[in-house]
């Protein structure tokens, strides 16, 4: 986890749909904490395309995202698009700083 926390944004901000925003990469961090207690995650991104201007960047990302019970439990699966924005920073790393997950609900 502290991988994926080092990409990001102390100020990250999360657009999920039906959700308010998720801010802050403190939240994140709790929520997959939360998450790892009882499920795992498989995912698998296709960048789509990479844009860069400057300072920013966008990519445009197919995802794929299974959420597997450790026990007992019915799998969450989901596919769609994300845009993610990145800011460069004076170190020269790319930091994730907003991130639109379009990951349609199962029916």
């Amino acid at each position: 986890m502290d991988t994926v926390l080092a990409l990001m944004s102390e100020d990250v901000v999360f657009l999920v749909p039906g959700r308010d925003p998720m801010r802050g990469q403190a939240a994140f961090a709790a929520g997959l904490r939360t998450l790892l207690q009882t499920h795992r995650i498989q995912s698998i991104g296709d960048i789509q395309e990479v844009q860069v201007s400057g300072d920013l960047a966008f990519a445009l990302t197919r995802l794929r995202v299974r959420v597997i019970p450790l026990g007992a439990g019915q799998e969450n699966a989901r596919s769609g698009f994300t845009l993610s924005v990145f800011r460069k920073q004076v170190d020269g790393a790319w930091l994730l700083i907003r991130d639109a997950n379009l990951l349609p609900s199962p029916a």
